[in-house]
């Protein structure tokens, strides 16, 4: 016997419909303005829903801002780690490490105020908010996919690359959290991640220089 699901009453299509509007309104405010230079009122107006149905599907412009980002940051995500599946072996560990880190960083880059303060609220929030524990689940895949890399690529044994994968993104969220670093691009900030990552793990294997082709390899 099949089960066939439900089809969604007229309160549930509606309330997925606000919640969409909602949703595109703070992404491209946030976008466009930054977190700080928006208000609730001006995603609600956006949205076309009152201030007090905002607060019902988000308790926080924080929020809001985290289920944006998780969007992007899920998708930087699988990119980085379907970069290092197709690297060659003979690549190595901190380059394959890199090629998963390149676009999670240019995500938290590409508007680095949202950036900024996305990876604070994680550390820092609730982390028994919905939106914040996906987050950081999110944090566990990429914390995850460094580990295998280390592994794969670098020969560390489990326990050790899994304690070293989390060091390598404290040192991600510090370098694109730290004020001192605002002004820095992407690519500089990558270098000098690169930079932290190859001290990290060079007692376990070589610092000798990367050949352009093996990068070209991860490219």
């Amino acid at each position: 016997m099949s089960l066939q699901r439900a089809k969604p009453t007229r309160r549930e299509r509606a309330k997925e419909d606000k919640s969409r509007r909602i949703v595109a309104a703070a992404r491209a405010l946030f976008a466009a303005h930054g977190v700080s230079g928006v208000t609730t009122q001006q995603i609600a107006d956006r949205a076309d829903v009152a201030v007090g149905t905002l607060f019902r599907y988000a308790a926080s412009k924080a929020e809001l801002l985290i289920k944006v980002q998780n969007e992007k940051f899920a998708a930087a995500i699988k990119e980085g780690l379907a970069a290092a599946d197709v690297a060659p072996r003979t690549v190595p560990a901190t380059e394959v490490v890199l090629a998963v880190l390149t676009p999670v960083v240019d995500c938290v880059r590409e508007q680095p105020e949202n950036g900024r303060t996305y990876l604070h609220e994680l550390v820092f929030g609730d982390p028994n908010e919905v939106n914040r524990r996906d987050g950081l689940i999110l944090t566990e895949q990429l914390e995850g996919g460094i580990s295998q890399a280390l592994e794969r690529f670098g020969r560390i044994e489990h326990g050790e690359a899994t304690v070293l994968a989390r060091v390598i993104t404290a040192i991600v969220h510090i370098s694109a959290t730290a004020t001192i670093h605002l002004d820095q691009s992407a690519a500089d900030l990558l270098a000098d991640i690169r930079t932290q990552i190859d001290t990290v793990i060079a007692p376990r294997g070589s610092r000798d220089p990367v050949p352009a082709t093996q990068r070209e390899a991860l490219s």
